[in-house]
């Protein structure tokens, strides 16, 4: 491929290097130049283009891309239709996200014009999440370096999704003294949660003392109705020959490994009965957050089993954070105010569900006002001065809309990838001493600045230790508030997805306000519009 500036006689299809816009004529960055294009330029005085010229054996960016993904094995995979050079990849099913590193970074290394980004190996995702995109750098690739890569994906495979494998669980739990009923009670909610989120469910619960015997008729019980057992005991294990293990041995089973280098979670114990995965939960494990009981757990729900070498390899990452309900932090936080809360107004989504007539929701009137501009009015009179609104979609009109507001804007030319590129945009303006974000919905008509308010008032009474949650009848909905600690996650997400998996899994508490029908009413079709009393313009 040859690029570089070149007389507009001599630029009759060639592909355009920059995207080119004169008056109401835009011709985007690889657009084929036609003769009409060419004449066009012509009488707006332009006589020198950017362009790339392709050689006999080059591939444009769209059907290298598409060529190279269609080199992946699909089992439960879909992939984007090619566009920019960009083909994304999406999970279709629950699971666990596996890469082979060796693999891609010997993809990487074939050419700097030909790139794979993926998920971090061995994470959990839903169905619909953005797992890898293939993006091709330049305009055209050689066919060659293409076929290159596709042997290459052929060959190895790059990365796949495990569907998880719903399991019914038994959980055993030891007794003491010391032990309150309220803790063992919590983590049974706990770990019923943590299992439905791969479509698994807690069949049983025994209680027992805090002895080996005790333990082994437990396990040795729920072996004959179940194919996954959990133990947690009222005591770390401290030995490899301690309550649990021993319990394990003495029910017949093999103890696989005890301890493992991730924090919090050291103190995991892996054993068997037959098939039958036996797993002795770490302490950390009666809270929600993540720990290295997860990884585990995750693995085998995925129909993995993890060796000596899968545990001992965790090392690297597996420094987690700090959980709240650890009895020694690593250091002492407490007492410390949570900075003010800022609020975040998503404005820069495509409203595809408003039909293909181009009407924007966010532009339709509710009392002679667009629904943007008094949702973003609403916003300041809950906290002036510390409103942020990010657009992408339509911006020109939607800031047009927003004009003589005190606010801060943030563009995201990355809308059309959904709500994760938003929502990192927004917490990208965010002040550096900001306790929490707001994150705002900008076609809720029904949420006021009171209700905002009360929001902050909840987040304030927690010291910014916990996730507030508006709903509406006990269902949750929104706005919600995202307290600091959470701020990492939330630049990690990818597609369109929003902030539900962090609520669930940040392992913080989560702090429900009850705002009656406006916390779930958002506006998503014309319908919906008029019903609630909104008057749509074009």
């Amino acid at each position: 491929m040859r690029f570089g500036p070149v007389r507009l006689a001599d630029a009759e299809g060639a592909l355009l290097g920059h995207s080119v816009k004169i008056g109401t004529m835009k011709l985007s960055k690889g657009h084929r130049l036609s003769a009409d294009d060419v004449a066009a330029l012509a009488e707006a005085d332009v006589t020198e283009v950017i362009v790339a010229r392709l050689e006999s054996d080059d591939l444009p960016e769209d059907e290298a891309a598409a060529r190279i993904a269609a080199a992946i094995a699909p089992d439960h995979l879909r992939f984007s239709r090619a566009t920019t050079g960009r083909v994304n990849v999406y999970a279709t099913a629950a699971g666990l996200f596996v890469a082979n590193r060796a693999v891609v970074d010997r993809l990487n290394r074939i050419d700097p014009a030909i790139t794979l980004a993926c998920l971090a190996d061995h994470v959990a995702v839903d169905a619909g999440d953005m797992v890898a995109t293939i993006k091709i750098i330049p305009l055209a690739v050689p066919q060659a370096l293409v076929e290159r890569a596709q042997a290459l994906l052929r060959a190895d495979r790059a990365f796949e999704v495990k569907p998880f494998t719903p399991r019914r669980a038994a959980l055993v739990a030891t007794e003491l003294p010391s032990l309150k009923s309220q803790v063992m009670d919590k983590t049974r909610a706990v770990l019923t949660a943590r299992l439905l989120q791969s479509g698994s469910r807690l069949d049983s619960e025994q209680r027992v003392a805090h002895t080996t015997e005790a333990v082994a008729a437990a396990i040795s019980d729920a072996a004959d109705s179940h194919d996954l057992i959990i133990v947690f005991g009222a005591s770390a294990v401290a030995d490899p020959d301690d309550v649990i293990p021993a319990a394990i041995r003495r029910a017949g089973g093999v103890v696989e490994h005890v301890g493992m280098p991730v924090d919090p979670g050291n103190l995991l114990v892996l054993g068997r009965l037959g098939e039958i995965p036996v797993l002795g939960a770490p302490g950390c494990a009666r809270s929600p957050r993540e720990n290295g009981f997860d990884w585990i757990l995750d693995r085998l729900i995925a129909g993995e089993w993890p060796s000596k070498a899968d545990i001992t390899g965790l090392g690297v990452g597996g420094l987690l954070k700090e959980i709240p309900t650890r009895p020694q932090p690593r250091e002492g936080s407490a007492g410390k105010r949570p900075g003010p809360v800022g609020i975040v107004v998503l404005a820069a989504g495509q409203a595809s569900r408003m039909g293909p007539d181009g009407r924007h929701k966010l532009l339709a009137e509710f009392g002679g006002m667009p629904l943007v501009r008094r949702s973003v009015e609403t916003a300041i009179a809950a906290a002036p001065g510390r409103v942020i609104v990010v657009t992408g979609h339509r911006e020109a009109e939607i800031r047009a809309a927003l004009a003589g507001l005190q606010t801060t804007f943030v563009s995201n030319p990355d809308y059309r990838s959904g709500m994760a590129s938003s929502l990192i945009a927004g917490l990208s303006a965010l002040d550096a001493g900001a306790g929490g974000m707001l994150v705002m919905l900008a076609d809720m008509p029904g949420v006021t600045s009171a209700h905002l308010a009360k929001l902050i008032a909840a987040f304030e009474t927690e010291s910014g230790r916990a996730v507030v949650r508006a709903v509406a009848g006990g269902q949750r909905g929104n706005p919600v508030i995202l307290p600091k600690e959470t701020f990492h996650a939330v630049r990690q997400l990818v597609g369109d997805v929003g902030a539900r998996h962090i609520v669930e899994r940040c392992g913080l508490p989560v702090i429900d306000v009850e705002l009656g029908a406006a916390a779930r009413l958002d506006l998503d079709t014309p319908e919906a519009i008029v019903a609630a009393g909104g008057l749509l313009r074009d």
